[in-house]
C-alpha cells in the first residue's frame, strides 16, 4: 500500500520462505514491511469493512515529487463529481513513469485523514501490492469502470 504522503504501508523488506510449498499456518501477509502469518490477522466484521471507503479514480496528473524522502510522484486523481479531484503522494517510481500513469484507473482509500508530506498535502491512500522485492504494484480494475465506484 502507498500511504498518503508516500509511505509504503506494505512491501518493504519482504522475506521469502524458500522454494518449498507453504502449509496454511505458514501463509503470510505483508503489513508495514513485515511478513506475518495470515492467522495473526485480526478478524473484523462486515461493518468494520464498510468503514473503509475504497473508491476507483483516474489519474489525471502525475509529477515527480523531489521533496519526498524517497522517490515518489504527486498524483492528482479524479474520483468523479461526488468526491472530485484528490491528491496523493505515491512511492511508485520503480515500476511507473509519470507520463504513463495519466489515464490509469487506481483504487484508493478516500476516508483516511489527510497527511502533510513536506509542502504537499496527501488526501487519499493509493493502493497497491508489493512485488517480490517490495516495490509497489498499483491495483485497479481489469476493465474500465466509472470513477467513484466503491469496492465491495
Amino acid at each position: 500500500m502507498v500511504a498518503p504522503g508516500g509511505v509504503k504501508q506494505a512491501g518493504l523488506g519482504l522475506t521469502k520462505l524458500g522454494a518449498r510449498a507453504m502449509n496454511d499456518s505458514e501463509k503470510l501477509f505483508s503489513t508495514r514491511g513485515r511478513m506475518e502469518p495470515v492467522d495473526k490477522t485480526p478478524l473484523i466484521n462486515f461493518d468494520d469493512f464498510l468503514k473503509i471507503d475504497i473508491r476507483l479514480g483516474t489519474i489525471v496528473a502525475a509529477q515527480a515529487f523531489p521533496q519526498a524522502r524517497k522517490p515518489a510522484y504527486r498524483l492528482t486523481i479524479d474520483f468523479g463529481p461526488v468526491i472530485g479531484l484528490k491528491k496523493s503522494s505515491a512511492q511508485i517510481t520503480k515500476h511507473y513513469q509519470a507520463e504513463a500513469l495519466v489515464g490509469r484507473q487506481v483504487a484508493a482509500v478516500v476516508n483516511f485523514p489527510h497527511r502533510q508530506i513536506g509542502p504537499f498535502m496527501s488526501e487519499v491512500l493509493t493502493l497497491g501490492f508489493p512485488d517480490e522485492s517490495g516495490e509497489v504494484v498499483l491495483i485497479g480494475p481489469s476493465l474500465p469502470a466509472p470513477n467513484c465506484g466503491r469496492l465491495f
